[in-house]
């Protein structure tokens, strides 16, 4: 019975007039980008942080060793009316950092349209432009 609902959740069928005959065609679930913004990468460091650099602002609590791990981003407080803590989001035009992240963290006041993604001690900083944030 489970198959049977998947498939018909991932699958349409089309009938064609002539000949009556029924032609499946599957869609892949398609995102609607939410946001284009700038990327920058942040670490575990009270000189990037506050006073609790392996706690974010949602209470998370990242390892020390390998915070990259967790997969965390920090968003612009703009982004907040989008996005909300704990969502699961798919970033694209990112390079090496293309795939599926999670809300937890909060950047500075200042900051707009941007979001930060959290990185190891030891990997170097860096920033894009046109990245797609997407709610999965």
């Amino acid at each position: 019975m489970g198959i049977v609902i998947a498939s018909l959740i991932c699958t349409t069928l089309i009938l064609l007039p002539s000949g009556g005959r029924g032609v499946v065609a599957k869609y892949a679930l398609e995102l609607k980008p939410l946001s284009k913004v700038s990327l920058s990468t942040y670490k575990t460091d009270t000189a990037e942080t506050d006073s609790t650099p392996l706690i974010t602002a949602s209470g998370f609590k990242l390892d020390s060793v390998n915070p990259m791990k967790h997969r965390v981003i920090a968003i612009s407080r703009d982004l907040k009316e989008l996005f909300s803590f704990g969502d699961k989001v798919k970033l694209s035009n990112a390079g090496k950092f293309n795939g599926i992240w999670f809300i937890r963290d909060l950047m500075n006041k200042k900051y707009k349209n941007k979001i930060d993604i959290l990185i190891n001690p030891s990997d170097r900083q860096m920033s894009l432009e046109g990245v797609v944030i997407s709610k999965i």
